[in-house]
């Protein structure tokens, strides 16, 4: 029977083999979008793009929103991307508006996060001609995207935007950028694609190996005083039950960095919040006494180790990342372990039998109490930027994700939120970008209907980004800003106030704009307080009214974010609220790189 079939199989007539397809590239742009499952795209228009923002217009799977600057699109994809785990999408015109993607881009390269960047250019035939809005876009990202293309054939189109997503979506995730000029939208192309992308050179491991799993499993049974240091890499790998079984099965406390928050439940037994320049000093000094440090999805940055050459001396190092350049890049690794952080650790629970370590338990304990994270709030003082965030914590909870932007009220909310599930907390980490939380909050409120968008910002980063508040209004996004002002940069302040005997110059904002009347100009609703009793009633009204609302809290100007570890410094330099008198003023060796 099997040899008649195989006959009739050799002599039966071929099916005719279809014409690949012929559209046009615009056609081809937003079939392939269909097909990566975007839902929205974040962008500004430009005669460039005319056909593909007119195929938005006629279909109805795709929402584009026009945002106000190119640079909150980035931002709003990299929201987006960071709250639901897929790719984020943005698209601009050539020229200023692909120049304008520039700090969003390098801010999603820094951080990880899988975002594409469409661009607008000219024609192929213009290109280096310095014609009217050119601007070599994949030459200026280069270094600050995984991967870019200049698409020069429509043929190629379909094949370089599928090849984009799997590039930004597997390994470690990262921007890819695709520029296309005039000439490759407006003509016909063939849409096929391979059954599957294989790019030689780009094979990412996901899975450990072996024999280092089993080093890494009795490194931990013999060790007596380990610590877990997460990353934000743990988060992109949904690692973050598999911390929680290893944590508890081998007694481990943990520790995280900012973009690892959430990773593991803040109230947790085990955890120790943040560590690094401005961690808990608790989660520093047992840094300091651990025998074993496991980094998971982390690449010690100098914002977690500071002197680097003093950081975590007393112990031996497993190192767990997807990324084989990561490991031992800053600091060696005695265990490197190349890999999915998710997959390695469900390969090391299975070898882990159940320990416990009391002494070590007892000694975090006393960190714990000798060193609390604490803050001073006298009656009739201003209200305290950490009293708010600790009432909005305990007001939303887990109802909501947390963005924020960058300074001293990014680094309140990383000690003071109650963080209990991954992709809770989402800022900018690595290139430390003001003005990103708001527009990331109204691509978190896009990939998670079902919780609150809520932005705590500070005003100094918040005026950056102001105006995308009538992309709120206009797209009906119900974001929040908790705004925190201090009327000042406060942060640089803060240093000003530490090292250059308060003299405070170019940080104090003498004019700024009332934020509920701005908040009414552009058709959304807020508050301004100013008195500790407010702050609950206040959150709850921003919760329970419908759209964007600015809620204006007004924070004391000279609060200081404690611990703080001086730039260059080692952990055992960290500086605690008991010690800040004892700072020698006007140190200038001790001031920040930025």
């Amino acid at each position: 029977m099997a040899v008649a079939t195989k006959a009739k199989s050799q002599t039966a007539k071929q099916p005719t083999k279809l014409k690949p397809q012929k559209i046009s590239g615009a056609e081809i742009v937003y079939r392939s979008l269909e097909r990566e499952g975007v839902k929205y795209v974040f962008g500004h228009p430009g005669a460039i793009l005319l056909t593909v923002l007119d195929l938005f217009l006629k279909r109805s799977k795709i929402k584009h929103l026009l945002i106000r600057h190119e640079q909150c699109a980035a931002h709003m994809a990299e929201g987006y991307a960071r709250a639901s785990g897929e790719v984020g999408v943005c698209l601009t015109t050539s020229g200023p508006g692909a120049t304008n993607l520039i700090t969003g881009i390098t801010d999603a390269y820094m951080d990880s996060i899988p975002i594409v960047c469409f661009t607008g250019q000219v024609a192929t035939s213009m290109v280096g001609n310095d014609a009217f809005q050119e601007a070599d876009i994949v030459g200026m990202t280069r270094t600050i995207t995984k991967h870019n293309y200049l698409v020069k054939s429509t043929d190629d189109l379909a094949e370089t935007i599928q090849e984009a997503f799997y590039i930004a979506r597997t390994g470690r995730p990262g921007p890819v950028l695709v520029d296309l000029p005039k000439d490759v939208l407006l003509g016909d192309g063939n849409y096929q694609l391979p059954e599957k992308v294989d790019l030689r050179g780009y094979k990412p491991t996901t899975k450990g190996h072996p024999r280092q799993i089993q080093r890494v499993a009795e490194a931990i049974e013999k060790s007596k005083q380990p610590l877990l240091y997460v990353g934000g890499g743990a988060i992109h790998a949904e690692a973050h039950s598999e911390i929680v079984k290893l944590a508890e099965t081998a007694e481990i406390p943990v520790t995280y960095t900012l973009l690892g928050a959430g990773a593991f439940p803040s109230a947790h037994e085990l955890s120790l919040g943040m560590l690094g320049m401005h961690g808990t000093a608790y989660a520093n000094y047992a840094t300091m006494e651990c025998d074993l440090l496991i980094a998971v999805g982390a690449r010690f940055d100098d914002r977690v180790t500071g002197k680097v050459s003093e950081f975590a001396t007393r112990a031996k190092i497993i190192h767990i990342d997807i990324d084989p350049t990561a490991i031992g890049k800053n600091k060696k690794a005695d265990i490197p372990v190349v890999g999915d952080a998710r997959q390695v650790l469900v390969e090391v629970n299975k070898l882990i039998k159940p320990q416990t370590r009391p002494l070590w338990k007892k000694r975090i304990q006393n960190l714990r109490t000798e060193y609390p994270l604490t803050f001073d709030s006298p009656d009739g003082a201003p209200i305290k930027p950490q009293e708010a965030i600790v009432a909005l914590s305990e007001e939303v909870g887990d109802k909501a994700i947390i963005t924020t932007e960058v300074g001293q009220h990014q680094m309140w909310a990383a000690q003071f939120y109650n963080f209990t599930f991954p992709r809770q907390f989402i800022s900018s980490g690595g290139l430390g970008t003001m003005g990103f939380g708001f527009p990331a909050a109204i691509g978190v409120a896009l990939a998670r209907p079902d919780k609150l968008a809520i932005d705590i910002a500070g005003d100094g980063s918040f005026q950056m980004v102001m105006q995308e508040i009538a992309t709120a209004v206009q797209y009906e996004i119900p974001v929040k800003v908790f705004l925190l002002n201090n009327a000042t940069l406060g942060m640089v302040r803060q240093w000003q106030d530490l090292f250059m005997d308060r003299r405070f110059s170019e940080v104090d904002f003498e004019s700024s704009p009332d934020y509920v009347k701005l908040a009414e100009a552009f058709g959304a609703s807020g508050r301004r307080i100013v008195d500790k009793e407010e702050i609950r009633p206040a959150i709850q009204e921003m919760i329970n009214t419908p759209g964007p609302f600015i809620l204006d809290v007004i924070v004391d100007p000279d609060e200081l974010v404690f611990p703080m570890v001086p730039a260059g410094g080692a952990t055992k330099d960290m500086i605690v609220r008991d010690s800040r008198k004892k700072i020698l003023q006007g140190k200038l060796s001790a001031l920040p790189d930025n």
